[in-house]
């Protein structure tokens, strides 16, 4: 058997999830009155600006008041007290944020009033982690983001995230984290999934941290996908049902309920999509190429009283792909002709691959609060992932089946202690993993052969993290991270971190700066008896997956200004045993590591205030530098000797997108995003296109919407409007070549009703 090039790409981000990042905040705040002496028992109303959701306390002696356990999202806290006005500020809140807000009220005259105090705290001054937050608003705004498949509320808002080969890249690596209310969702595998973890429609609010991760937020250095869901607490016994139309017969509809009274919330829903288009094609014409799948989510919140609130989040999905193939066969990748050497890089002409996907989770979590400096989270969850990619006994030249099925069971206990200079993070975290491998091989000769394996294995990590805030406009960071893996091999790791925040006085820019270790478990794979023997027989090995340790040094700057917020960071990431995937043929590709990646970049991200109260833009913007080096240290290997860095195949040098939304007469609004990309390396330089990395490509997305009343709004979505088609990438991850996708037009319903 001849091995395909080896596929240095990142694959989809349904990956390991190796820690605990908590999905809560504190908020803390002092009253003053006019001479500066504290104010004792002034009411202090903490409110969602997205939901219904409030709660109140008192200040104490002091004059201070403490909310600990808030989700992520925007707030205003406002503050009352007898002979003061009122007094507000709106203000941000991330996971593991803790801003403390200062109010000095002001003397009642006759006439009450409320004023706003202070510009609202837009990003967090006590965190070296660069974040990116998206609204449920940015969602339904963004063309083509609400869609299930979609991941443009990632790729548009967040810099160096991109999607080329049906997977998402960002920062240059493979392993990212999802979390649901805080809880991990463990996902090992690596370029197997195709489908989301989450369906876009069900998200309240989604905060993307690139990196300097402190130790609660484990170890997936190149991005952490923290999911606030929709909870019920924006509903009042209502209703939404949500359909979609547009060509390549593509539909996507969900109906949701929810409500809320004052100790209970809940939100269901059920989705269903379709479409002739579901993958990137490596031609610009669409064939074989339909996608099709189901699932439902759902979520309830319990406060059995002050101290303790209960949580479930579950959700089930299955997806189905068709995998697109070159029908042309005189093309580079089917023919021996001489741009390829005479030699056939990716022959596709005779298969008709498909690819089954499921995946079930159940996240429960307790939250305790002790007192108002104390709060205790207990966590465990279930998640169960399935893939199989088959192709037809009579593909040519090879037919490959690779069935996958992952069961996880574990938890979290994580405990969080506001003091009045220190923020105290500790826990646990681990799970135990059983899978169930069928891998098969027939190319019509006697070398075809079957093998099921069942590997098993589990992580135990504990973490210990504490943010010091020796004066106002300083934060010093440090953590450890001690985990234990027991899979194909068992290894251990500390993983130490340091960071320091500075916030300048008067002009509230933060600069922040990191360094620190991770570490990375290995996928459970295994291979014995006969894909080992066929492995042996040409020219192929099988070497123990061992973990991805990496390196990361990260400093940048945030800076507000009038509403606007401006963030630049460098980061540099430094792994060995990098996380790849090996392709045999064109048919499934199987977890690799390679001996060292250098990952480097500047970032850029802009955001701009509601401008007269109408539009808004976003900017981000990457310039990066991703390479790897042989040989393959982990996984089937064809023994290539050690190279040099050379660009990995998702290496784009520039990538931007700029975008925004605007509020037009008579209840209509209009939203846009652009994006640039500067070209992918190229497996085969002059064979079309000269040079180490394909041509720049740019798209144009547009999406016009209107309400009609309360209750029913429309919106008209095209994507790709211009219909500017290049060949993306030429690296082998399934189908081979890859082409962005064609323009898609399509109209959106949204009904509201109460029940």
């Amino acid at each position: 058997m001849r091995f395909a090039r080896i596929a240095l790409s990142t694959p989809f981000f349904l990956l390991a999830l190796a820690a605990f990042a908590s999905v809560f905040g504190s908020i803390r705040g002092i009253v003053h009155d006019p001479q500066h002496r504290p104010v004792e028992n002034a009411m202090v109303m903490l409110r969602s600006k997205t939901s219904d959701w409030a709660t109140t306390g008192n200040t104490d002696a002091a004059g201070e008041f403490i909310f600990d356990g808030v989700t992520l999202g925007e707030y205003t806290v406002t503050v009352a007290a007898p002979s003061f006005n009122q007094a507000s500020q709106n203000l941000m809140v991330s996971s593991g944020s803790h801003p403390v807000l200062h109010f000095s009220l002001t003397v009642a005259a006759n006439k009450e009033t409320i004023q706003v105090s202070g510009s609202p705290e837009a990003v967090p001054v006590d965190s070296a982690t660069p974040t990116t937050l998206v609204s449920r608003l940015d969602v339904e705004h963004t063309p083509g983001a609400d869609r299930t498949n979609s991941l443009a509320m990632i790729t548009d808002y967040v810099p160096g995230a991109y999607f080329t080969h049906d997977q998402l890249h960002i920062r240059g690596g493979h392993q990212t984290s999802w979390l649901i209310d805080g809880v991990p969702v463990p996902n090992t595998n690596i370029a197997s999934n195709l489908g989301p973890q989450f369906d876009p429609k069900d998200i309240d609010y989604l905060e993307v941290n690139r990196g300097s991760y402190g130790a609660e937020f484990g170890d997936r250095t190149y991005g952490v996908f923290n999911v606030v869901p929709r909870t019920g607490f924006e509903r009042n016994r209502q209703a939404e049902l949500v359909m979609s139309a547009g060509n390549f017969y593509q539909t996507n509809d969900a109906l949701s309920f929810g409500s809320h009274n004052e100790r209970f919330a809940y939100y269901a829903s059920v989705n269903a999509n379709r479409s002739n288009l579901g993958l990137q094609t490596p031609v610009p014409q669409v064939v074989h190429d339909a996608a099709n799948g189901y699932g439902g989510f759902n979520s309830l919140i319990f406060n059995v009283d002050p101290s303790n609130q209960l949580r479930l989040v579950t959700s089930l999905r299955k997806d189905y792909y068709q995998i697109p193939y070159d029908p042309f066969a005189n093309d580079i990748e089917n023919a021996n002709i001489p741009e390829n050497g005479f030699q056939a890089q990716f022959p596709s002409i005779g298969l008709r691959d498909a690819q089954h996907e499921d995946d079930a989770f159940v996240n429960f979590s307790w939250v305790h609060t002790f007192n108002s400096k104390t709060l205790l989270t207990v966590s465990p969850f279930y998640h169960y992932n399935a893939a199989n990619y088959d192709s037809l006994p009579s593909d040519f030249p090879s037919a490959t089946t690779d069935h996958r099925a992952s069961t996880y069971a574990g938890g979290q206990v994580s405990f969080s202690a506001n003091l009045a200079k220190n923020n105290l993070q500790l826990g646990e975290y681990s799970f135990y993993q059983k899978d169930n491998e069928l891998f098969g091989f027939n190319d019509g000769t006697s070398s075809s052969f079957t093998d099921r394996e069942h590997p098993s294995g589990s992580l135990a990590a504990f973490f210990l993290d504490d943010k010091f805030k020796p004066v106002p406009w300083l934060t010093l960071s440090a953590g450890i991270r001690p985990t234990h893996f027991s899979g194909g091999v068992s290894e251990s790791a500390i993983s130490p971190r340091f960071g320091v925040a500075v916030n300048v006085p008067r002009l509230n820019w933060t600069f922040r700066a990191f360094y620190g270790h991770f570490y990375q478990a290995p996928p459970l794979i295994t291979v014995s008896g006969p894909l080992l023997e066929f492995c042996s027989a040409n020219n192929c090995g099988f070497v123990a997956l061992h973990g991805e340790r990496d390196e990361e040094h990260q400093f940048g700057v945030t800076i507000p200004f009038r509403g606007w917020i401006l963030d630049v960071d460098n980061f540099r990431t430094n792994a060995t045993n990098f996380f790849d995937h090996s392709c045999i043929g064109n048919g499934a590709c199987l977890p690799i590591t390679i001996s060292q990646a250098v990952i480097r970049g500047w970032e850029l991200t802009l955001r701009s205030p509601r401008i007269a109260h109408r539009g808004q833009i976003h900017l981000a913007y990457s310039n990066q530098i991703a390479e790897g080096a042989l040989p393959i240290t982990g996984g089937l290997t064809n023994f290539s000797p050690p190279t040099p860095l050379f660009p990995l195949d998702h290496d784009q040098r520039n990538t931007l997108n700029l975008g925004g939304d605007i509020t037009l007469p008579w209840r209509a609004h209009a939203s846009t995003n652009i994006y640039y990309g500067s070209g992918f390396s190229n497996a085969f330089p002059g064979a079309p296109y000269p040079g180490d990395h394909l041509p720049q490509h740019t798209t144009f997305d547009l999406s016009l919407g209107k309400d009609f009343g309360e209750r029913f709004s429309a919106s008209l979505n095209a994507i790709n409007v211009a219909n500017r088609r290049i060949e993306l990438d030429n690296s082998q991850t399934f189908g081979g070549f890859h082409w962005n996708n064609p323009r898609e037009i399509y109209v959106e319903f949204r009904y509201r009703f109460h029940y």
